[in-house]
């Protein structure tokens, strides 16, 4: 019989790798776990977590405006860059310490190292050189930002990592791409009182989400100040001499900022961990290529979260993890289910969405109708802002189920989290219909809009 140093070694610490590694040994299994960065991944240490943290940061401006319209007088008020980043840090530390704490109570053994691949079940440890065993191997190793070496000048530019810790709030940024994270940004510093212009290769914003909340959310942007250039790229950033970057472009010429922010997605951190000396393949990406059950080319080898490209969502880590537990420990096989995944970006105001857009509907059914309501919300009514929600639903007209949900609007992550039970429970427009409102709330408009806006038919709108 073949003996392993541990029954379960686990490379990446982040959401994925230590949920999966703290369940195997929470069972009894001899598990370790190596980072060689900091414990929490992406989402707690540079992602989620912090960006959330600065979302409500730069959201305070706009409060104390708005709450002159409800009767009160605010003082005057400042804000110091470096307090927010100092409580950040101290958050995420704290966070930190809990996910260490969370494996550690469950018998797992932490590694603070980078770890490679040397055969199908051995690992190297960089920091000690020492080689070590195991039955199953979990590569959780997440993904980085795109550095998008072929830019001249790219090593000027910052990406999200270095967002959060600038020595500096800049007083202009450039922010190039189009995703969640260049949209989400472009509103954090935009709030901070950064002059912020976004610039994107496509047509509008958010290209894979439903037309109308990416006009909608466009819109509100510019709105408020941030400068969306679409249609454009960067073709070089260069240094001034007085440290600012002059960036030109392909069609606005010159813009002249004090940093350059690539927003120009992520690829899955594959490099150097010795996959092709375990005989794991990946794909044209360097992705970690994985069957329904998250098993690798190579037997006894599994990957999951941002380092196989599935979808890139700390939700869909952990899931996928415990998926991995289900199958590997309790002989229980589960594939992961990633469909009807409800998101949001949090962008201001907020997008939330699950489902179908209006267009992948209208080409997936013969026939859809759309309800759609677009309203100033009741807080708009005093703070006197003009800011609009959008609400819209997607039915597929044959059997009457409701197939996407789009909300534009304040907290429209929280209702897409609790209305994407309902799109996983198949329920139909009726059964929304049937649904009492809560009223006064921006939520009530998702039960009461009883008679279609429009219907597309063979994908033309009647």
């Amino acid at each position: 019989m073949t003996s392993f140093d541990y029954d379960l070694f686990v490379i990446g610490g982040g959401s994925g790798g230590v949920r999966s590694g703290r369940l195997a040994a929470g069972m009894g299994k001899k598990v370790a776990i190596a980072e060689e960065y900091r414990y929490g991944g992406t989402c707690v240490i540079r992602g989620c977590v912090p960006k959330k943290l600065y979302v409500y940061a730069s959201q305070f401006a706009e409060h104390f405006e708005d709450a002159a319209g409800f009767g009160w007088t605010v003082g005057t008020h400042s804000f110091d860059w470096s307090k927010l980043v100092a409580a950040k840090e101290r958050e995420i530390t704290r966070l930190e310490g809990l996910y260490r704490k969370g494996l550690e109570n469950a018998g797992a053994e932490i590694l603070q190292t980078r770890a490679e691949l040397v055969g199908p079940n051995s690992i190297k440890l960089l920091g000690s050189g020492k080689t070590v065993t195991a039955e199953r191997i979990l590569i959780a190793t997440g993904g980085h930002p795109t550095p998008h070496a072929a830019l001249p000048g790219h090593e000027l530019c910052i990406s999200s990592n270095e967002a959060f810790d600038l020595p500096v709030l800049p007083k202009s940024i450039l922010i190039a791409g189009g995703g969640y994270i260049a949209v989400e940004f472009a509103n954090i510093f935009h709030g901070l009182g950064v002059e912020t212009t976004l610039i994107y290769r496509g047509k509008e914003i958010l290209s894979r989400f439903d037309a109308d909340m990416r006009r909608g959310l466009h819109a509100a942007m510019e709105q408020k100040g941030i400068r969306i250039l679409c249609g454009d790229l960067i073709q070089s950033v260069t240094a001034a001499e007085d440290g600012t970057r002059v960036v030109e472009t392909l069609h606005h010429d010159h813009i002249t900022v004090d940093q350059v922010m690539l927003a120009l997605g992520r690829v899955p951190n594959t490099t150097g961990l010795g996959l092709e000396m375990a005989g794991v393949n990946t794909n044209e990406r360097g992705a970690i290529v994985v069957d329904a059950f998250s098993r690798t080319s190579a037997p006894g080898i599994y990957a999951l979260g941002d380092v196989t490209d599935r979808i890139q969502l700390t939700p869909v880590a952990i899931h996928e993890a415990m998926c991995f537990i289900e199958t590997e420990y309790k002989q229980n096989p589960l594939s992961p289910d990633h469909d009807l995944i409800a998101t949001a970006v949090f962008s201001q105001p907020e997008i939330g969405t699950v489902g179908m857009s209006e267009e992948q509907a209208s080409h997936a059914f013969a026939e859809i109708e759309v309800y759609r309501a677009e309203f100033r919300p009741i807080k708009a009514t005093l703070s006197g802002r003009s800011e609009k929600t959008i609400m819209k639903l997607i039915v597929n007209a044959a059997d009457r189920k409701v197939v996407g949900a789009h909300i534009l609007g304040h907290e429209a992550g929280e209702m897409a989290q609790l209305i994407g039970i309902t799109l996983k429970a198949g329920c139909t427009k009726d059964d929304f219909d049937r649904t009492m409102a809560v009223h006064p709330t921006a939520a009530e408009e998702l039960v009461t809009m009883y008679s279609p806006s429009y219907r597309v038919k063979d994908g033309v709108r009647q």
